[in-house]
């Protein structure tokens, strides 16, 4: 099976320091794949190469979402990205905090808006059964993940996991064939983990989304992922099943401790 994401000797300096060196990494359509290392290995830098945050020095980016030919994504700006199927959540929540809920996912739908410059002003039938579409897909989204009594609600004022979720659902909006999550389950007590292992196993199995995601909670990481990619000082230094991951040397001494409960 071909991958959905094949990232090919991907490098990237910043001045003179090498921050990727030669990373290869692969998806296949519905994995969900995980990607650890410890803080400065450069997870997050390779998230923004493959996102257009960063253009990468050298390597390729490329991918086949199904039924579609492989294309080479190097170089496109963030959003073009995003108009070609990747969608990511960050680290860092970037809601819009004054903006409804329903108004945040409805800003996910945008790079899927066809209506232009001249819709907009005269308001034909064409842009408002649009409009009308945005909402009701919006509102659909909340629904799959359980957020629809904070609809109106200012995104501020939501609970933490919540916000969270939100972030995801924003992300959905775009209609992404790859999820990409930077540390999805930071600052959140146990049941709201539990509550987001279900909700990724819940896109991947509903939604046909694969997801790869960068996280430190190991015991959320071995439970969840297909395969695990891991990172040290900007390499690939292994990669496997989590059962083959869990037992190789150098990634319990450096990364899970002696005596991980799995």
């Amino acid at each position: 099976m071909e991958p959905i994401l094949d990232v090919k000797n991907l490098t990237m300096d910043f001045g003179g320091l090498r921050a990727l060196d030669k990373v290869d990494i692969d998806i296949r359509q519905g994995e969900i794949v995980a990607l650890i290392g410890p803080n400065g290995a450069g997870k997050t830098t390779f998230f923004n190469c493959i996102t257009g945050i960063y253009n990468p020095t050298r390597g390729d980016v490329l991918i086949a979402p199904k039924g579609k030919k492989q294309k080479k994504i190097n170089g496109l700006k963030p959003n073009k990205v995003t108009e070609q199927g990747l969608a990511r959540t960050f680290q860092n929540i970037r809601l819009f905090p004054n903006m409804s809920v329903l108004e945040n996912v409805m800003i996910g739908r945008h790079c899927r808006v066809h209506a232009g410059i001249a819709g907009a002003i005269f308001r034909n039938r064409a842009t408002i059964k649009e409009e009308k579409a945005i909402v009701d897909d919006s509102y659909m989204i909340l629904e799959k993940l359980d957020l629809t009594e904070y609809v109106n609600e200012l995104a501020m004022n939501m609970p933490y996991g919540a916000q969270r979720r939100l972030e995801i659902a924003r992300a959905m909006a775009t209609e992404p064939f790859l999820l990409l999550l930077d540390e999805p389950a930071a600052g959140m007590n146990p049941l709201e983990t539990k509550e987001l292992v279900d909700l990724i196993v819940k896109i991947r199995n509903e939604e046909k989304i694969s997801i790869l995601l960068i996280e430190h909670d190991m015991k959320l990481v071995m439970s969840l992922s297909d395969r695990i990619f891991v990172m040290d000082y900007g390499k690939k230094i292994a990669q496997g099943t989590p059962t083959e991951i869990k037992n190789t040397p150098a990634v319990i001494k450096a990364y899970l401790g002696e005596d991980i409960d799995a």
